[in-house]
């Protein structure tokens, strides 16, 4: 993984830390707020789950597909789970996904933050020439907020895999292009700069 090693990003609204077994207290109690496994159109570890969960992902991780992520809040506090997925070390490309954060920090500047974190190490220091984001067909809120990012749909995988209560997901696959990183990075920090009411 010479091409894609751990690193701290650091924001305003949040933190982004490598994956650690030491958050797993922290990610049962995030992903407790809003019981957010039981949505049934995504994947995310129960608490009785998230032992495993941070295993996978560090086992992925160890295999040179996968850079995961524990997230925090401006107070420290753990948010959740973000990764750099189905890495492509050749052509330099990554997926931003399997991320899942706590309803307390849904729609607020968190998730922006986040993304525009990723995305800059992505395509300023890795020198990515795409990056990927993948949802559920119906995960509505999903793909609202992918699209807030600026990124395009791509198009729509169906029948493209088996969800856990058994059900076919169709996936649609958006992207952001190395040239359309400026103007997304220009986007991303008005939403962020921008007034907020109270």
């Amino acid at each position: 993984m010479s091409w894609l090693v751990p690193v701290e990003l650091q924001g305003a609204y949040c933190a982004l830390r490598p994956l650690s077994p030491e958050h797993h207290d922290g990610l049962v109690a995030a992903t407790r707020d809003g019981e957010l496994w039981k949505l049934w159109y995504t994947a995310v570890p129960s608490p009785e789950g998230m032992e495993a969960e941070i295993a996978r992902r560090l086992d992925l991780q160890a295999k040179g597909s996968m850079l995961p992520f524990t997230t925090f809040d401006a107070q420290g506090r753990v948010a959740g789970m973000t990764t750099y997925m189905n890495v492509d070390a050749t052509h330099k490309r990554v997926e931003v996904g399997s991320t899942w954060t706590a309803a307390r920090m849904q729609r607020t500047p968190f998730n922006t933050e986040c993304k525009l974190l990723l995305l800059g190490h992505a395509f300023e220091t890795l020198d990515c020439i795409a990056v990927e984001f993948r949802t559920h067909f119906f995960n509505q809120q999903s793909r609202r907020a992918i699209e807030r990012l600026g990124a395009k749909l791509d198009g729509i995988l169906r029948n493209h895999q088996r969800a856990g209560n058994g059900s076919l997901r169709d996936t649609a696959v958006y992207s952001i292009t190395a040239a359309e990183w400026p103007t997304v990075k220009a986007h991303l920090r008005w939403q962020l700069d921008k007034p907020r009411s109270t």
